[in-house]
């Protein structure tokens, strides 16, 4: 799954990281790993042009698996989880991220400017990808 997500909350792009901010796009696979995280926005964006290459129009056989997979999108544990694990992602770089700049001797507040979970990002889309 490929995650494009909005932040709600102001001041969390550190040293402007991420370039899309307020944007954020991770690709996570079935298991949650990350496959691109959310400081790779030139990357993911030609992973999704070669993922979309040559399609101008949604995959029907594609579509109707993942509707009687997700019973018309009213079961979407799945692809839930699979969102909490892009946003742990985001999280966790942005934790490992302040670490590594408290250890080189930049003064910073763990406190300031939190990403929280869930609740600090919209969904603005998500792409399905199937191989």
């Amino acid at each position: 799954m490929v995650f494009v997500l909005k932040n709600r909350t102001n001041g969390v792009n550190r040293d402007n990281r991420n370039r899309l901010h307020p944007f954020y796009m991770v690709y996570v696979n079935d298991s949650g790993e990350v496959v691109r995280d959310h400081l790779s926005p030139k990357e993911m964006l030609d992973t999704l042009r070669l993922l979309c290459k040559g399609k101008t129009a949604p995959l029907s056989d594609l579509c109707r698996a993942f509707n009687a997979e997700t019973k018309d999108g009213k079961d979407m544990r799945k692809y839930s989880a699979l969102l909490g694990d892009a946003i742990a992602s985001i999280i966790e770089v942005k934790a490992k991220s302040e670490l590594d700049s408290f250890l080189s001797g930049e003064e910073i507040s763990f406190l300031a400017n939190k990403i929280n979970g869930l609740d600090d990002f919209e969904l603005i889309c998500f792409l399905v990808v199937r191989g």
